[in-house]
């Protein structure tokens, strides 16, 4: 059985391969908070959301991915990811940690992304 979380990240990866609007509005919810990192200024709001993602997209088929559930407890989980750039600006490994807020429909409210370059590491 899929958990809620597994399903999020499932559809959070399938809108990063497709940069398609229906998507990236599949997985967030109306008045959702986006933090590309915990300083970041956030998205506020699905259209903030689509339109930030959209300006800083990865082609499609551009990234590698992994991830695990590290914990959740109610509504927040935290996922533990590698995400890959083979190439291109932001070329490398980064080490990412996401707290997700989910809403009772699936969707997020909040996600945050705390990450780290390993060449910084």
């Amino acid at each position: 059985m899929t958990t809620p979380i597994e399903a999020w990240v499932t559809g959070y990866r399938r809108a990063w391969e497709s940069n398609e609007p229906d998507d990236i509005r599949a997985i967030f919810t109306e008045d959702a908070v986006y933090l590309g990192s915990p300083a970041a200024e956030p998205w506020s709001g699905i259209d903030a959301i689509i339109a930030g993602w959209l300006e800083h997209q990865d082609p499609p088929g551009s990234t590698t991915f992994e991830w695990k559930p590290v914990a959740t407890e109610g509504d927040v989980s935290v996922v533990q990811c590698v995400s890959g750039y083979p190439e291109g600006p932001k070329g490398g490994i980064y080490d990412n940690l996401w707290v997700v807020r989910l809403g009772p429909d699936g969707r997020a409210t909040e996600f945050t992304d705390w990450y780290i370059s390993r060449s910084q590491a």
